[in-house]
Parts: C-alpha cells; sequence; structure tokens
C-alpha cells in the first residue's frame, strides 16, 4: 500500500478521485438546494390550484350535496394533502382530513391566527410547521401550509388552509442523493481504471527508467531503454540512452586519464604529494610514499609526517597562493622541493609538491670537485720533479755523469708512474662507462690463487712477510670468469696487503663457500685501516694516511678498479677490519656461475 502511495499511479489516482469527489460533492449541494427549492415551490403552487379549486367547489355547492362535494374534492386531494375551510374566527366550516391525527392537526393549525384572521383577498400566505405525521403514531414531521382567502356567497371572508406533508420532497432529495453517491462510486471505478490505464503508458516505462538509472548509478553504463513511443516518454528514453553513452564515453575518458597520469606519476623519478586546503594527503606517488616513511621518524610533528622546514613552505603556499621553491637538507639528503597552489575556480584547494632528491648530484658534484683536486695534487708531484730535473740538466747543474743518469733515471721512473696513473684512469673510465667487456672461461680457482700466491711469493720474502693460501676447496672447484681481470684484482690486493704490513707480518688468502656466494679474503696484520675510512676505500683517489702511502708507489685507483671488476662479474668486495688487528677484504662471486 505504501508502495501506491508513493508512486506516480498512486498519487495521479489520489488526485483524479479528489478532484472528483470534489466536484461532485460541490455538485451535489448546489443540486439538492435546487430541487429542494423546486419541489416547494412545485407544491406552493399545486396547493395553490387545489386551494383555488376548492374555494370555488365550496361557493359553488348548490345542486350539490355535502357528500358529493366532499367526494369531489377528496379526489382531487391527494393522500399527502388535507384541507380544511375556515372563517375569520377561526371556526371550521369544511374539513377534508381523514387520518387519525385530523383533530390534533387542526388544533395546532387554528392555534396560527394569522393563517385565517384579515385574509387579504388574492394574497396567500405560505408557512412550514411541525405537525404529527399522517401515517405514523407520535411521530412528528414537516408539512408545508397554505392559506388561501376567499369570498363565501354570502360576502363573508374565509380561507382555505391547505397542509401538505414534505416527506415526498424529502424522499426526491434522498433519490437524488443516491444518485449522486452512485455517480460518486462509478467515478472511483473510472478514476481508478484510467490511473492504472495511465500506469501501462506512462509509469510503466518511467519504472523502467528508474531501473535503468539504478544501473547506470551503479556502473552499468550499457544499459539501454526501448523507445517505443513518440511522444515525450519516447523522447525521455532517447535522451537517457544519449546520455548513457555519454557518461560512458566521460567515464572511459577519465579513465584513461587517470591511468595515464597514474602511469606517469608511477615512472617518475621524483616524489609527488598532492595535499588538501588542511594539509592532509590527497595523492602520492610510490616514491613519494618511501620519501614520507623515511621523514616520518625525523620529523618532530607526530600530527603531519612531513618535516617542519617542509611544512611551514605548504603553510606559505597554500596561505598566500604563491609557488614555493628552495634546496634544503633533511636528514643528511639534498632536496629540491616545488610546491604549487592548486585552484577550483578562484579559490585555493590545496597544493602540490614536488620532491627532487639531488643528493646523487651532490656526492657526483663532490667526487668530481675530488676528482679534479686529487688528480691535480697526483700529477703535481711528477711534473715538479720531470720540470725540476730537466732543468737541472739543461743547466748543467750536475758535475758528473753518475749525477746525470740519476736524474735521468728519476725522470723515467716519475714519467712511468704519470703514464700509469692515466692508464688507470683511463680503464677506470671505461669501467664505470659500462664498456668493460669480459672474456669467462672455465678456472679453476684454487689453482688460480696458487698461481697469484706464487707471483708473489719473491716480493713477500723481500718485504719479510708470510703470504700463504688456505682452503678447503678442491682443484676441481671451477668458476666462469675472465681471469685476466681477476688477476687484475689479486694483484692489486695481495701488493696493497704486502706494501701496508711491517716486518714479521702475514698476508692470508682464503676461499670457503657462504650463503650461496664463494668467498675469497685477502687478510693482513698490518695497521689496518681506521674505521671511519673503510666505506670509502673504493673511491678514487681515496687513501686513508696520505702520507703515510704517498711513497708506496700507489696511484690511489687500484680499488676503485678492483670494485668495477668484481661488479661486472655480479660479485662484490667489501673491506672490513681484522678481528685483533689488520684489513680483510672479501671478494664474492654468486653462487650461479660455479660449475663444480
Amino acid at each position: 500500500m505504501m508502495r501506491i502511495w508513493n508512486s506516480i499511479v498512486g498519487k495521479l489516482w489520489a488526485t483524479i478521485l479528489l478532484l472528483v469527489s470534489f466536484v461532485l460533492f460541490i455538485v451535489t449541494l448546489f443540486l439538492l438546494e435546487f430541487l429542494d427549492n423546486f419541489h416547494t415551490k412545485q407544491a406552493e403552487e399545486s396547493l395553490q390550484r387545489e386551494a383555488a379549486t376548492i374555494s370555488k367547489i365550496v361557493n359553488d355547492q348548490s345542486g350539490q350535496t355535502a357528500h358529493s362535494m366532499h367526494q369531489i374534492i377528496e379526489d382531487i386531494l391527494d393522500m399527502e394533502t388535507n384541507a380544511i375551510v375556515v372563517d375569520q374566527q377561526g371556526d371550521i366550516l369544511y374539513s377534508f382530513h381523514t387520518s387519525s391525527s385530523k383533530g390534533e392537526i387542526e388544533d395546532k393549525l387554528l392555534s396560527e391566527s394569522s393563517l385565517y384572521e384579515s385574509p387579504e383577498l388574492g394574497k396567500q400566505k405560505v408557512k412550514e410547521m411541525i405537525l404529527p405525521s399522517l401515517t405514523e403514531q407520535d411521530v412528528m414531521e414537516q408539512f408545508l401550509i397554505l392559506s388561501y382567502p376567499f369570498e363565501q356567497v354570502n360576502g363573508e371572508q374565509a380561507s382555505v388552509l391547505m397542509y401538505q406533508s414534505l416527506e415526498a420532497v424529502h424522499r426526491t432529495t434522498k433519490s437524488t442523493t443516491n444518485i449522486v453517491f452512485l455517480s460518486a462510486f462509478i467515478a472511483f471505478i473510472l478514476t481508478t481504471f484510467f490511473a492504472f490505464f495511465l500506469s501501462t503508458r506512462i509509469t510503466l516505462p518511467l519504472r523502467k527508467m528508474k531501473q535503468a538509472a539504478f544501473e547506470l548509478s551503479k556502473g552499468n553504463f550499457d544499459t539501454h531503454l526501448p523507445v517505443a513511443q513518440k511522444d515525450e516518454i519516447g523522447q525521455l528514453a532517447t535522451a537517457f540512452n544519449q546520455m548513457g553513452r555519454q557518461l560512458k564515453y566521460n567515464i572511459e575518458l577519465i579513465k584513461q586519464e587517470k591511468e595515464q597520469l597514474s602511469s606517469i606519476l608511477t615512472s617518475m623519478t621524483d616524489a609527488v604529494v598532492t595535499f588538501n586546503q588542511d594539509y592532509s594527503i590527497l595523492l602520492k606517488n610510490p616514491q613519494a610514499e618511501l620519501l614520507l616513511k623515511k621523514w616520518y621518524g625525523y620529523n618532530q610533528k607526530n600530527h603531519h609526517p612531513l618535516p617542519k622546514e617542509v611544512f611551514h613552505m605548504l603553510e606559505h603556499a597554500i596561505s598566500f597562493a604563491e609557488e614555493v621553491e628552495d634546496e634544503l637538507e633533511l636528514g643528511g639528503q639534498f632536496y629540491v622541493i616545488s610546491i604549487s597552489p592548486l585552484y577550483s575556480e578562484n579559490s585555493i584547494r590545496g597544493a602540490v609538491a614536488v620532491f627532487r632528491d639531488m643528493t646523487e648530484q651532490h656526492k657526483l658534484d663532490k667526487l668530481r670537485s675530488d676528482f679534479i683536486a686529487n688528480v691535480s695534487h697526483e700529477l703535481r708531484t711528477p711534473i715538479s720533479m720531470l720540470q725540476g730535473y730537466s732543468e737541472a740538466i739543461i743547466d748543467d747543474v750536475v758535475s758528473t755523469e753518475e749525477e746525470r743518469m740519476e736524474m735521468v733515471q728519476i725522470i723515467h721512473d716519475e714519467s712511468k708512474r704519470m703514464s700509469r696513473l692515466v692508464t688507470d684512469l683511463l680503464n677506470l673510465a671505461r669501467m664505470e662507462s659500462g664498456y668493460i667487456q669480459l672474456n669467462k672461461t672455465p678456472l679453476s680457482i684454487v689453482d688460480f690463487l696458487e698461481r697469484i700466491v706464487t707471483k708473489f711469493s719473491q716480493v713477500a720474502r723481500d718485504a719479510k712477510v708470510d703470504l700463504s693460501l688456505k682452503t678447503d676447496e678442491l682443484n676441481t672447484l671451477m668458476i666462469s670468469a675472465d681471469e685476466d681481470r681477476l688477476e687484475q684484482v689479486f694483484t692489486n690486493l695481495i701488493d696493497n696487503a704486502i706494501r701496508h704490513t711491517p716486518d714479521g707480518g702475514a698476508v692470508t688468502l682464503s676461499v670457503y663457500r657462504s650463503a650461496g656466494m664463494l668467498d675469497i679474503t685477502v687478510a693482513d696484520t698490518g695497521v689496518g685501516i681506521p674505521e671511519k675510512d673503510l666505506p670509502f676505500v673504493f673511491e678514487r683517489f681515496y687513501k686513508a694516511d696520505k702520507a703515510r702511502t704517498r711513497g708506496k708507489g700507489g696511484t690511489g685507483l687500484g680499488l676503485a678498479i678492483a670494485k668495477n671488476i668484481m661488479e661486472a662479474h655480479n660479485g662484490s668486495i667489501l673491506a672490513t677490519r681484522g678481528d685483533e688487528r689488520g684489513t680483510i677484504f672479501i671478494c664474492s662471486l654468486p653462487f650461479d656461475v660455479l660449475n663444480t
């Protein structure tokens, strides 16, 4: 029932029903009033005619008996109409009344002296009175009273009092009311039929449109309405189908743009974060998510993941609608931060921030400057010596052939040192540029290391250092590697270890397997590299003790070259301090290159 009242059919049905009921009610009121007046008027005219007839019969009674006169008048009167003839004194001359309530009715009529006293000829009087019923005992009814004055034959004035029950008029009114109620019932039936007929022509398509609209709201943009009519409803269905197609097109377009934007943000190396007007985060790409996680512990504000410096920039951009850009150092990292306000028409709805990590750039700049400084430093000494000794020879400063040959030898050694430095620089540059080429062949790692140890055995004896190889691996342990490149790595490591190990010390090579890797270690018992310098030993020209190593003949590039060679073999190299003293270099090769 509630669904009917909440539907268009119920509302249309109720509206038409109320309209028809209201019209019928008004028509009934006017019709009943009209019929009541009409029948009352008709009754008055009928009583007047009958009263005039009775007065003529009473005056013209010659040749007639009283019985025949009564018979004639009673034939004129109907069952609900009665009459009496009275003189001016209220005496009844004739009575034409046959009911049991005759006496009571006549007494009430005679009590109204205005009906018969001093009548004026031609001016009848009409009045309604409550009198006893003609047909029922102890029941009062409404009667219409007509007083018709006339002049008798003897010249005296008399009046015919006609009284008729208005029950007939009431019956007519009741019949009219019943007809109206019947009409209202028929109108109710027709209205209901008409409303539900409209439901098939109007509301049924509307219900289909409602279901289609719900499907559309769920994202089913392929919903299609049949267009079976050419009226406004058919046009509405056509417009709905066009709207669905347009919505599908727009949603697909928005989806493509969103996916494109998401792909762009995801592929960006810079961190991008979109903020709302209340500084809450609306959107961030994966790089920004990692950056925010990193900043979470650095930030002193618990209610926001941004560092306070960045938060102040964000506040300024949103509050003053200005683009803010600055470079900050946060937690040891360098970032170029650009924050721009976002607008919604004329109001600011948030801001977008772009964070570019410049830490690597700073490191590269520092390495570039350090490289230039180191190259300049390394080349200054041999160039100065070449220039000084060559000038001495040109100026004939030397006095003996032996001194001249000594200076020439120094010039030769320094030129060889410069040649090694330039060669190492070129090799390192090619490696770091990705131009390193490996000629991998099966290699017995134990035999290879034994050959390296034999190669440096005489150098170790001259330096009074014990050089040895300790391993439990068999000679059948094979790897796929570039033998010349690996020899360059271990030549550099063993040469450094011997040069920095004091007399009586030891340099030990070991081979063992660890966590799926083949580890080759070079450990010495020298003074060791300070703990703070260990992370930087593989950088170009880095020397932990410049004063101690300058005379050792190194260029400062050997470990950098060794690191590049190991990484080209998909391995790694690292340096640690020994348990008691000295330094341990660990060269690791992945186990999947092994063929045992």
